[in-house]
């Protein structure tokens, strides 16, 4: 989804226009809650479903995960991706894609029929959750660590899609980034539930030996967590002198980089990006702008496999 958020949404106390919006936001999840009790859920017998899921919209790291869990899974298992189609998400497509096999469908449905055809054994799907026609064998819920909850109000008066009570009906939770804020999470977690595991994971990028350190950066990003991608940056020796944030999943323009180069050729300042977006600019710029690789490196990552393969929710 293409949108900016408002900011008041991350703003950590509610405020006028977030109380304003409060009764709407409970028509909201009234909807969502009969939609939900008048689904059928279907369970899938050949073909193990992981649903790398969020509730906050936008920006929680859910690709990154679908790709570390591939890594994990796919020496021993015949593993797949499962994506709806959106046409302005090619870019998670594109990534998702040179990893390994993707079903994209307007149907999730139809991509696993898709999958369980070409004999998969496992399939990791990004994003879903709020797909109430599937019984997932496994959900992972997926937050950012900079982010967390904002108001912790569901939309719009806040940027989650369903209450934040409703984390007690998820058994495994998983948080993004680079390790900030984790002890504060953690704590108002089990203050809903002490009975849900939490994991963690920090980026790491893994090809710094293509920068030159010694330079000034300007990072631009169209990505949900672009805030966490310039603290990677910088927590690894970038000496980022200004970064530019631009919508989730948005369409670079000509205009867009033609001032981006024209920014950074003024402050002599290399350029540096996502890999997501390098994939959504210009081709006749592509030679002029330089993507950094990063992988989710995740904190006890044995536990996390053990409870991937105990796929009984």
């Amino acid at each position: 989804m293409k949108f900016n958020k408002p900011k008041f949404w991350d703003i950590e106390k509610p405020n006028f226009y977030s109380n304003l919006l409060r009764p709407i936001s409970s028509l909201v999840g009234l909807i969502s809650k009969l939609k939900k009790l008048g689904t059928t859920r279907k369970k899938y017998l050949n073909i193990k479903t992981i649903c790398i899921g969020n509730i906050y919209l936008g920006g929680t790291g859910k690709t990154s995960l679908c790709l570390k869990i591939y890594d994990l899974f796919s020496k021993n298992y015949k593993c797949c991706f499962i994506k709806k189609y959106y046409e302005d998400q090619k870019d998670e497509q594109k990534i998702l894609e040179n990893k390994g096999r993707l079903f994209c469908y307007s149907s999730r449905s139809d991509a696993i029929d898709a999958a369980i055809k070409e004999n998969f054994e496992i399939a990791i799907f990004d994003d879903g959750l709020q797909d109430y026609s599937i019984k997932f064998d496994k959900t992972l819920l997926c937050f950012n660590s900079i982010n967390w909850v904002g108001n912790s109000l569901t939309i719009p008066a806040g940027p989650l899609r369903e209450d934040l009570n409703n984390i007690k009906n998820y058994k495994n939770i998983f948080i993004n980034g680079n390790l900030e804020n984790i002890e504060n999470i953690e704590k108002k977690v089990y203050e809903i539930s002490k009975d849900i595991n939490i994991f963690s994971g920090e980026y790491i990028p893994m090809d710094i030996g293509n920068f030159d350190q010694k330079r000034n950066y300007l990072a631009f990003s169209g990505i949900g967590n672009h805030e966490t991608f310039v603290s990677m940056l910088k927590k690894f020796g970038f000496n980022i002198q200004k970064d530019i944030k631009y919508p989730d999943h948005y369409k670079y323009s000509k205009f867009d980089q033609d001032f981006i180069l024209s920014t950074a050729k003024k402050n002599n300042y290399k350029i540096i990006t996502t890999e997501k977006d390098y994939y959504r600019l210009n081709t006749q710029y592509i030679d002029k702008f330089q993507f950094i690789k990063s992988e989710l490196k995740i904190n006890d990552e044995n536990k996390l496999v053990n409870t991937i393969l105990d796929l009984n929710e």
